[in-house]
């Protein structure tokens, strides 16, 4: 419904806009003829007035037609721009080559001044309405469309990427961010407007003109700029405090995708001055296949996710073994929905407890061990050292001495503890 609605209004507005440009030519050349005769309608001279009145309405149906050869009526006016101007000017130029052809073949040859005044008011009302729109929706933006909380956006680059940003910022209901300032390397460019919004500098005048016009949002819209000088620029802005967003590459610039909706927060591989490393973790999953994989601590966040990352590479079977029986129970649901072939078991029980470690290894053998059974989060440690020996140190020990004695092929630790 929400669809056929839009359908509807744009319908509506192209049929507006062609009830317009009929009463338009009419009106034009009136004019014209009225203009002429020194604006003194009885003076006009009724050879001509009768060649209008009998012309003028065919010729409004012409000009509808040419002006749908030329998709004027499917024209977007809210986004409308130099291709969309120019387009309107030929759809226009064309039908009154057609009234003058026309009117002076099958009626009479009317004043040259009908002529000219007749094209050029007929184009003045054609395009000046739709512009008229455009101008409208400018005002609206600027003395409405900020308020307090607008975030206060600095644009890095002022290149295609960044007036395209720019605009979109501009014209778009879903946002309403403020474009305050550009900062582009090129001198050339500086003290000199892109959209509107000051070029004001180079990546030295960054932090200076983020502090000068309170800056709170920051968007790096150079997807072409080597690694090195991406790395200077984001640390620089890095420094002011503000949100940062980047476009996530080159290809939205080809594409024509640049936009608002487009930005992404910065990834620490923007900062890293070179491409990430992506490990390869075939070898990995290849050696999980068709083995028996414990992992300890297996309802805890690490644990957890090892548990997944096991389960959808084919093992043997997958042993959870926790203390906390909710963690366990909630991972042991969503595996066996997510894998319904899995041959899982969940276990309760402590790496503390040496007998019970013993039974597990002893009833299952399990060829592969990650350990993530461990308290992680060193300020409470340091609350109760006494737990964190207990279970850290002793639990790790008793489960790598079980594993070391019932043949466990890897034992893999958990990560580090966390801050």
């Amino acid at each position: 419904m929400r669809g056929l609605k839009q359908i509807e209004h744009w319908k509506l507005i192209a049929l507006f806009a062609a009830v317009y440009d009929f009463a338009v030519v009419h009106v034009s050349y009136f004019l014209a003829l009225w203009l002429r005769f020194d604006c003194n309608y009885s003076a006009i001279t009724p050879r001509y007035l009768n060649a209008y009145t009998s012309f003028i309405t065919i010729y409004a149906v012409l000009a509808l037609v040419v002006f749908h050869f030329f998709h004027m009526h499917r024209i977007m006016w809210r986004y409308a721009s130099i291709e969309e101007l120019i387009q309107t000017v030929l759809g226009s130029l064309t039908a009154s080559v057609l009234h003058i052809v026309l009117i002076t073949v099958f009626y009479c040859r009317m004043p040259m001044s009908y002529y000219v005044w007749g094209s050029m008011l007929q184009l003045f009302f054609v395009v000046g309405l739709r512009f008229l729109f455009r101008f409208l929706l400018f005002l609206r933006a600027r003395l409405g469309r900020y308020s307090e909380t607008s975030a206060r956006v600095m644009i890095i680059g002022a290149g295609e990427a960044g007036r395209m940003i720019i605009r979109d910022m501009k014209t778009s209901d879903k946002f309403r961010d403020r474009p305050v300032c550009v900062i582009d390397d090129n001198a050339n460019k500086w003290n000199r407007p892109i959209e509107g919004v000051p070029i004001v500098g180079g990546r030295e005048s960054i932090l200076e003109n983020a502090e000068k016009y309170h800056v709170t949002k920051i968007v790096f819209a150079v997807p072409s700029m080597p690694r090195e000088d991406r790395k200077e620029i984001l640390g620089i802005c890095n420094e002011t405090g503000a949100e940062l967003k980047i476009l996530p590459g080159m290809y939205q610039l080809v594409s024509g995708e640049v936009s608002v909706s487009e930005l992404k927060d910065v990834a620490i591989e923007d900062l890293l001055g070179r491409e990430s490393i992506a490990p390869d973790l075939s070898e990995v999953f290849n050696f999980i296949n068709g083995k028996v994989v414990l992992v300890t601590g297996g309802g805890g966040s690490i644990g957890s996710e090892l548990c997944r990352q096991v389960a959808g590479h084919n093992p043997k079977q997958l042993i959870i073994f926790d203390i906390y029986d909710n963690n366990a129970y909630a991972i042991q649901l969503e595996l066996r929905k997510k894998y319904p072939d899995l041959d899982l078991v969940v276990l309760i029980g402590s790496v503390r407890d040496s007998r019970r470690v013993f039974q597990v290894f002893e009833k299952y053998h399990p060829q592969i061990v990650y350990h993530a059974a461990a308290h992680k989060h060193v300020p409470l440690m340091e609350d109760s050292p006494c737990e964190a020996i207990k279970n850290n140190a002793i639990g790790t020990y008793k489960t790598a001495y079980t594993a070391m004695v019932h043949g466990c092929e890897r034992f893999v630790q958990s990560p580090p503890t966390r801050p």
